[in-house]
């Protein structure tokens, strides 16, 4: 018997970018969290706590939008180039995020020399 319903097994673009959107928001925002704490930027760790709930819907948007785009674009035509895309877009977004939010150049390298935190990989550009 062929539904609708299982017809459209999988994610949607609203679902895919709900979903990936919020894991790629929520791994910027720790990892941002994580570099403001070791290179002691901000006031303390609860106005920054407070930055980061601000930023949140904000991210979570700006991801989730391209992965609905690319689901009910790119994804009407090559299923499997949709998440490829995607997962790239999210790769892309959390760098930028991470490098531009989390690593301030106007904030004086005490602890990190140049605002890059010692965790982060020697082979990423900051």
């Amino acid at each position: 018997m062929g539904t609708t319903a299982s017809k459209g097994s999988g994610l949607g673009g609203a679902g895919s970018g709900v979903l990936f959107g919020g894991l790629t928001a929520a791994v910027s925002l720790t990892a941002i969290g994580k570099a403001w704490a070791a290179c002691d930027i901000g006031v303390n760790a609860s106005a920054n706590n407070l930055t980061l709930l601000f930023l949140t819907p904000l991210l979570w948007i700006a991801a989730a939008v391209p992965w609905t785009a690319l689901y009910r674009t790119l994804g009407r035509r090559h299923r499997g180039a949709a998440p490829a895309a995607g997962l790239a877009f999210s790769l892309w977004f959390t760098w930028l995020a991470v490098t531009r939010l989390g690593m301030p150049d106007d904030h004086p390298a005490s602890f990190c020399p140049d605002n890059v935190p010692p965790w982060w990989p020697g082979f990423l550009p900051a």
